[in-house]
């Protein structure tokens, strides 16, 4: 099981440790639905050192980045980051990712998911052997990643860093001295809330996570788990892979369309414009409110007319709706919000309506 720079803080702070994507990760601290609605209202910390991280140079980079994955490469300015995906030829989904563009210098840094950093990393090196003037660099091991979000953090995170982090808009990032070594900031995140990732060397790790909790302790700033990610990312209808992604879907059926470009020849590309072709996905991934006390969760089946139409893919407890939450592909016909359908239990169905994602927005 590999450790993050992280481990001994986390073990210190009496984390529940679990086993995700072969790491050792915090899945919480306090308690799940405490750290969630600590985000929404103030700012919580997370230890992000299982993501997988890629840096890509070389005079071929752009040209590869544009066959390895569907966001157009070539169109992303200097200090601006593009969500992606990676296909196989058949257009199925093999992992989502974040395009980073260098701000000064020329270069591509790469954010894959932890689970599936070492096929990403074969993917990658496969197809890089047809090109000449490339270079891939795995800096999973050398770089710790920590998150700062909620409405809070960047009021907090501004002392341990010469960026100029109102200056960053979201989905770019700079370099920068961060605790006073090399280090990077991006207005990322994955809880639907304001924030930002940062990336520093390892040795750096403790002292900027102990720094963010001191600075952060009178605003109420909390350390979070992946368990209050999770639920965070489900509110905000954000995709994880091996729920709302996988090798069985594409980024058609998941409504990722705005992170696909077809002016490109991207790997799988020829497959999703048949699909176009014949008139889109015969299903579509929805959200589902219950007012059940039961939680849908992943693999229910969801029914409709005593008929299974779909399975739910990642469902919840929602401490800022204040009820039970899930995401389900289900036919097309059946996609439309205010649907009711409902989903199964051992022998029982409890009922469930179809509502638009995501089901939170940050101002909304």
């Amino acid at each position: 099981m590999k450790k993050t720079p992280l481990e001994a803080v986390h073990l210190a702070l009496g984390a529940r440790m679990v086993p995700f994507g072969g790491w050792s990760m915090p899945v919480q601290y306090a308690g799940i639905l405490e750290e969630a609605r600590a985000v929404r209202e103030r700012a919580g910390l997370f230890d992000l050192g299982h993501m997988g991280r890629v840096h890509v140079s070389g005079g071929d980079a752009e040209a590869f980045l544009q066959r390895l994955q569907t966001n157009n490469a070539a169109a992303i300015p200097a200090g601006k980051i593009r969500y992606a995906m990676i296909l196989d030829a058949e257009g199925r989904t093999q992992d989502d990712i974040l395009v980073y563009r260098e701000p000064a210098s020329p270069g591509f840094f790469v954010v894959v998911n932890a689970g599936n950093t070492d096929r990403d990393l074969g993917i990658m090196r496969s197809l890089a052997a047809g090109f000449r003037d490339l270079r891939l660099v795995d800096q999973t091991a050398d770089l710790a990643m920590i998150a700062i979000q909620g409405p809070a953090a960047e009021r907090i995170a501004r002392s341990v860093t010469d960026i100029d982090l109102p200056a960053i808009k979201y989905y770019s990032w700079a370099r920068g001295k961060v605790m006073g070594a090399p280090g990077a900031m991006s207005r990322t995140g994955y809880t639907g809330e304001d924030g930002f990732e940062m990336y520093v060397p390892n040795a750096v790790a403790v002292p900027l996570w102990n720094k963010l909790m001191e600075l952060g302790e009178k605003a109420g700033l909390v350390p979070c788990g992946l368990g209050s990610r999770d639920i965070l990312r489900l509110e905000a209808g954000m995709p994880l892979y091996g729920h709302e992604i996988d090798e069985s879907t594409t980024p058609l059926d998941a409504g990722l369309e705005f992170g696909v470009k077809f002016d490109h020849d991207f790997v799988g590309r020829a497959a999703l414009e048949r699909v176009k072709a014949a008139g889109g996905p015969s299903r579509k991934l929805v959200g589902l409110v219950t007012e059940s006390r039961r939680v849908p969760r992943q693999g229910y089946d969801v029914v409709h007319g005593g008929r299974v139409v779909g399975k739910v893919c990642s469902g919840g407890a929602s401490p800022t709706l204040g009820k039970h939450i899930a995401t389900a592909y289900v036919p097309r016909e059946l996609a439309e919000p205010g649907t009711a359908l409902e989903f199964a239990i051992k022998d029982k169905t409890e009922a469930a309506t179809v509502a638009p994602l995501p089901f939170y927005k940050r101002g909304r």
